[in-house]
């Protein structure tokens, strides 16, 4: 493992918690290799050089305790929005383990959005947390098959693993979500396969489905992530990039031409499968559960 110098690994507190009610980001990592064609964090304005490799940040844990040590204000940490704190690295190196035990230590709570079941060997420490702090994790899961899942996402586990991970964990008591995003266009966005992926999480157990907002049903491209999707579409759906190129050009929104009628779809099996959609609920299961006195903190 490549460590790469760090100054902090704690955002800075913020009072809006518009995101799944978090306060603080927390990123161990550095990269991914789940090879995802469609990753936004290829992004130039991102600034991180050679993407597929995992790199970890140097003395970490120890930043990372100090951080909370120091914070004046308990909140909840989110990780996993631009390295999955789940890669094929962290079983040896066990840093997100190691970091929950801290968030833990400290009465932190903790949102996980990953790809990878791996999340599941922390079960322990997932109730350790939630037995005092709000406590969830998403998983995302952009399609209901494995076929597909394996050409978009060729180093992920596959969708039928990430649901089982799902089930694990809603079984072992902790609050559980899928991340349905991105759409991609003439790939994914099909009535039938985001009603699949509502109806399979349904039954693993989770309590929402987010797909990013109201009606938002497509992907968001610019400069290097544009160019890596396009080429890994030359070589595993022929001719759609320029398909791509032809309805979005240099659009940084691209939402499927079938936006509005995934958009019914998913709200009508979300609504059947009692599953949560709209953010602010999505918060409200995610802190459920706690006392007013103890919320206040959060």
């Amino acid at each position: 493992m490549e460590y790469i110098p760090a100054k902090t690994i704690l955002s800075g507190y913020r009072e809006q918690r518009e995101w799944f009610g978090c306060h603080y980001n927390m990123n161990l990592y550095r990269g991914c290799c789940h090879g995802c064609i469609y990753c936004d964090s290829r992004s130039e304005c991102y600034g991180i050089q050679e993407f597929d490799r995992v790199r970890a940040k140097k003395d970490a844990l120890y930043l990372l305790e100090r951080e909370l040590r120091a914070r004046r204000r308990v909140g909840i940490i989110h990780t996993g929005s631009m390295s999955d704190p789940y890669n094929p690295f962290e079983k040896a190196e066990c840093l997100t383990q190691q970091a929950l035990e801290k968030i833990a230590r400290y009465g932190f709570g903790v949102v996980i959005a990953t790809k990878s079941d791996l999340v599941v060997r922390d079960i322990p420490i997932l109730q350790r947390i939630r037995s005092q702090s709000p406590v969830a994790v998403h998983i995302t899961i952009t399609t209901a098959g494995d076929m597909l899942s394996e050409k978009i996402e060729p180093f992920a586990p596959p969708s039928s693993r990430r649901f089982e991970a799902l089930r694990a964990l809603s079984g072992a008591g902790i609050t559980t979500g899928v991340l349905l995003m991105p759409v991609l266009p003439w790939i994914t966005d099909d009535p039938q396969n985001i009603r699949e992926i509502v109806q399979k999480a349904a039954r693993a157990g989770v309590k929402y489905v987010f797909n990013g907002g109201n009606k938002m049903f497509g992907l968001t491209m610019r400069d290097r992530q544009r160019e890596y999707f396009y080429k890994q579409l030359d070589q595993i759906f022929p001719g759609l990039s320029a398909r791509y190129r032809k309805t979005y050009g240099y659009d940084y929104g691209c939402n499927s031409p079938l936006a509005e009628l995934l958009w019914e779809e998913f709200v009508r099996t979300c609504r059947e499968c009692e599953v949560e959609y709209r953010m602010p609920k999505i918060i409200s299961i995610i802190r459920a559960g706690y006392e007013e006195p103890q919320l206040s903190l959060f």
